[in-house]
């Protein structure tokens, strides 16, 4: 490898999330490092993801899907 044209290494650089403060230690070429939002706040992860349908493709599916259905029968 050549010298002295890889960037500094930091093996514990602070990661600090903006949602919920969550202050993790990871390795990194940057000293610190704020996110907006980290895996312990973020929906999908947490458990509290809601699917909102506001253009009602989902009825529209179902009512598509059940036209099938009924055909075959």
């Amino acid at each position: 490898m050549k010298n002295e044209i890889h960037p500094e290494y930091f093996p514990e650089a602070q990661i600090t999330c903006g949602g919920c403060g969550t202050v993790m230690t990871i390795g990194s070429v940057r000293k610190s490092i704020e996110v907006s939002i980290c895996s312990s706040c973020h929906p999908f992860y947490t458990g509290k993801e809601k699917l909102v349908d506001s253009a009602g493709r989902v009825d529209r599916f179902k009512q598509k899907y059940a036209k099938f259905t009924a055909e075959k029968k």
